[in-house]
């Protein structure tokens, strides 16, 4: 039941999309789903290094978010990052060079998984200190009210960061000051190997700025047009100046936490039951399906070309050079 300031997902398929439209998300949510599987594989093979936490099965959250914005608008993120890269429109090639450590990287081989950026696509990183951007994002969301630039900053978060303090030290500011700020817990259910019921006293996260009069909204993350709807509403009431908005994306990612876990927390019986009944790319091949906007031979064919361009920022990646030793210690302060 609805309550004041917050409510659940009015439920999946609710707003309809365009044949193009359909088509360019499931185009996006494979890239992103075919992209996590070879950097698995490079991971496997001791081409990547350090830490790696893949975005398989959570696809439609950045995918239906990026479309609620405009040119400009910013998006800060977690660690678990390749997707949002991708969905931004950072190069491929350039995403998977920094992923191995090599000099044509978008940090030069320097950042690696988790801390990637690019100031043209508006990407302000991957980090890696659980709930930080949450802060930066709201200082980014500052910077915009205090330039009158119209823009607003899209700062992801997961449900194990939902219990940190700075996420609402970060809530009570944005409300207070009116900050253009769309908050998005991407609730995959698991912080790290702990299910949200044994973590969270409160496990509808999009309550959690009720006491800071943030309206929130509960979402069905694997629908990217229920999210892109809800992505569209909650932008929009912070470029008019409203202020912040929650939205607590119901997610779930079908692999461990990152590289090293084993996912032992969970049943076998569990992910698949999500994979059949539940998987967002399979959900938008059957909206194309049944609404005539395509047919199997073309979504294979466009399967291919992915698995293409995949596969040719693989090859990128490893003919790029490491970085130089020289360049050790450059990038880390700017010149003032």
């Amino acid at each position: 039941m609805a309550e004041a300031g917050a409510k659940r997902a009015n439920g999946s398929h609710s707003a309809e999309a365009s044949g193009a439209e359909l088509l360019q998300y499931y185009k996006d949510m494979l890239l992103i789903r075919r992209f996590e599987e070879r950097a698995g594989q490079l991971y496997g093979m001791g081409l990547i290094g350090g830490f790696c936490h893949l975005y398989i099965g959570q696809e439609a959250v950045v995918v239906g978010m990026q479309a609620a914005l405009k040119d400009g608008d910013q998006v800060i993120t977690a660690y678990r990052d390749h997707g949002h890269m991708l969905a931004a429109g950072m190069d491929a090639n350039g995403v998977m060079a920094e992923l191995t450590g090599r000099r044509d990287g978008y940090s030069k081989g320097k950042g690696g998984s988790m801390h990637m950026f690019s100031i043209e696509k508006a990407f302000y990183g991957g980090h890696g200190i659980v709930g930080a951007q949450v802060s930066l994002g709201t200082g980014l969301a500052f910077a915009n009210k205090y330039r009158k630039d119209g823009k607003v900053c899209l700062t992801y978060f997961g449900d194990g960061a939902a219990n940190q303090g700075q996420v609402y030290e970060s809530f009570n500011m944005a409300a207070l000051w009116k900050l253009p700020v769309v908050y998005i817990v991407e609730n995959n259910q698991y912080a790290m190997g702990t299910a949200i019921t044994r973590s969270s006293s409160e496990t509808h996260l999009y309550k959690r700025g009720v006491s800071f009069n943030i309206p929130g909204e509960e979402v069905d993350g694997m629908d990217v047009v229920a999210v892109r709807e809800a992505g569209k509403r909650a932008v929009e009431r912070a470029r008019a100046g409203e202020g912040p908005y929650l939205l607590e994306m119901k997610t779930y990612r079908y692999r461990g936490h990152s590289m090293s876990d084993p996912a032992k927390y969970r049943t076998k019986e569990e992910v698949d039951d999500i994979k059949a009944k539940s998987d967002p790319i399979e959900l938008v091949k059957k909206m194309l399906i049944d609404g005539g906007h395509a047919d199997e031979a073309a979504l294979k064919e466009i399967d291919r070309e992915i698995r293409g361009v995949v596969s040719e920022s693989a090859t990128f990646a490893q003919e790029s050079p490491e970085p130089d030793p020289s360049e050790l210690m450059t990038d880390i302060y700017i010149d003032a």
